[in-house]
């Protein structure tokens, strides 16, 4: 039960962040929203202009009627039937009800008939004595109350009010008829918005539907390319996408690769020491110089065995964090006398001419035994993929902020289309050449990772035939992040 429950709520939220439901959203908010604020608007100021309206209007009749009272002395013979009837027929026009009120606040007409002859005090009547138009809107109750002063032609003195109150329930059942006619179109027009938000969200979400399927089919291997161009931001989702696939492939292959040289060269060692070690075995009174000849050659596939399993640990170790670094302050230009020292040998056997050149006395704060496995391993490759009788040229300098490394050497070079590669792991330029030399492809891989655990930088220039130059730069004072 619980299970079901958790699947309904999975499901219920994989809807709800569906783009095409959220597209669907939008189109409904976007599509309603404003119709319906539009409809209580349009609504709200109908009612208002109306009762504005319909306020100037009696107003205006009311000064017409004030003015025909002061003139007929009416306030003195509330029985003139002239002035009568124009209040009731005011009356009856507007569905109000008219007072008219004396100077001693008595009402002498009222076309109710239920406050003749009463005394009527209010603030409103009170103000009109004072000479004041009053117009008010009661919303509560549904009228239009105002006072018109009446006042004496010749004194100006203010001899009694008009009083009138309109009733504004036409204006609401306009407003009713309004409402309900606009409510049916709104549903109407509702409805057609939730079919066209529909088929847009439908139609916009499309290519991502399209695109999740095609990258199933480059998941099953039945294409190999993302190829979506309905919109400018998937195409550039494809060109990513598909650059991302060719570099993952790349990797894949490589990876495959090194798997493969790896097997060879641990496989190697190991089968040339069985075969020398069967011949010891295989042979009686073996000779001390023969016997001492295969276990040299043994030693040396061993040494070769190590080396590989050394360069495999060190990446592993690259792989770690820039915490496992062990800072101190060491003295650059002893450490890379120390490096070549140690290269020297390998050079002399190929003939190769190794020079170190320190402009200035260098102390840094460097892991000594990553920085030399770096640094070891680029005038390493210097050497080995260099030209007989060639050169490879070691400098040192330094600035307020930085030293320098440059690793320049007269070998084979790097083609131009594989140098933005050859700090990838598993990586060989010369597959073949690489093999006989005894590389693993890892070398260059440990080095860059070892100067950017420093903060330091790596940068290669290299023409095919003429030669290399790797160039690096790392902070005299490590700055921890």
């Amino acid at each position: 039960m619980r299970k079901g429950a958790d699947m309904s709520k999975k499901k219920f939220r994989e809807f709800v962040k569906s783009f095409r439901i959220r597209l669907f959203l939008l189109f409904l908010a976007v599509g309603i929203l404003p119709t319906a604020a539009l409809r209580a608007g349009m609504l709200q100021s109908y009612k208002k202009k109306a009762v504005s309206n319909r306020g100037v209007d009696v107003l205006g009749q009311a000064k017409v009627l004030s003015n025909q009272i002061i003139l007929n002395n009416y306030l003195k013979d509330p029985s003139i039937e002239t002035i009568n009837s124009q209040i009731g027929q005011l009356s009856n026009i507007y569905d109000g009800r008219v007072m008219v009120i004396d100077d001693n606040f008595q009402i002498i007409k009222d076309t109710y008939g239920l406050d003749t002859s009463k005394t009527i005090v209010s603030e409103e009547v009170m103000r009109s004595f004072r000479g004041e138009e009053i117009s008010k809107y009661d919303s509560e109750n549904g009228y239009i109350e105002m006072t018109v002063p009446l006042a004496d032609l010749e004194s100006k003195e203010t001899i009694g009010v008009l009083l009138v109150s309109v009733s504004t329930d036409s204006i609401v059942l306009n407003q009713v008829y309004l409402e309900n006619s606009a409510r049916i179109i709104e549903i109407a027009s509702a409805m057609i918005v939730i079919l066209i938000a529909a088929f847009l969200a439908r139609r916009l979400a499309k290519p991502f539907r399209k695109m999740a399927g095609e990258i199933f089919e480059i998941q099953s291997g039945y294409k190999t390319q993302l190829d979506i161009h309905d919109y400018t931001e998937t195409e550039a989702v494809c060109v990513q996408f598909n650059q991302l696939f060719a570099r993952m492939k790349v990797i894949d292959e490589s990876r495959e690769e090194f798997v493969s040289n790896v097997s060879h060269e641990l496989k190697t060692p190991l089968t040339s020491m069985k075969v020398l070690a069967d011949s010891l075995n295989g042979q009686e009174d073996v000779p001390v110089e023969l016997y001492r000849e295969f276990m040299s050659d043994i030693g040396n596939e061993i040494d070769r065995e190590t080396k590989i399993i050394n360069d495999l640990l060190s990446l592993v170790k690259m792989d770690r964090s820039a915490a496992d670094l062990n800072i101190s302050s060491v003295n650059i230009n002893e450490l890379m006398e120390l490096i070549l020292k140690r290269l020297r040998p390998i050079a002399n056997r190929q003939h190769i001419e190794l020079v170190l050149e320190s402009f200035r006395p260098v102390s840094a704060e460097v892991d000594e035994v990553k920085l030399t496995l770096a640094i070891t391993n680029l005038v390493e490759n210097a050497i080995k993929y260099n030209k007989p009788d060639g050169w490879v040229h070691v400098s040192l300098n330094a600035d307020h902020q930085y030293f320098y490394i440059k690793v320049e050497d007269s070998g084979i070079g790097i083609p131009e289309d594989a140098l933005e590669h050859i700090f990838e792991r598993f990586y060989r330029v010369d597959k073949s050449h690489s093999r006989e030399i005894g590389g693993t492809g890892l070398g260059l891989a440990i080095a860059r990772n070892s100067i950017l655990m420093h903060r330091g930088a790596v940068k290669v220039f290299s023409t095919e035939g003429e030669g290399t130059i790797f160039n690096v730069r790392i902070p005299l004072i490590y700055i921890a992040s």
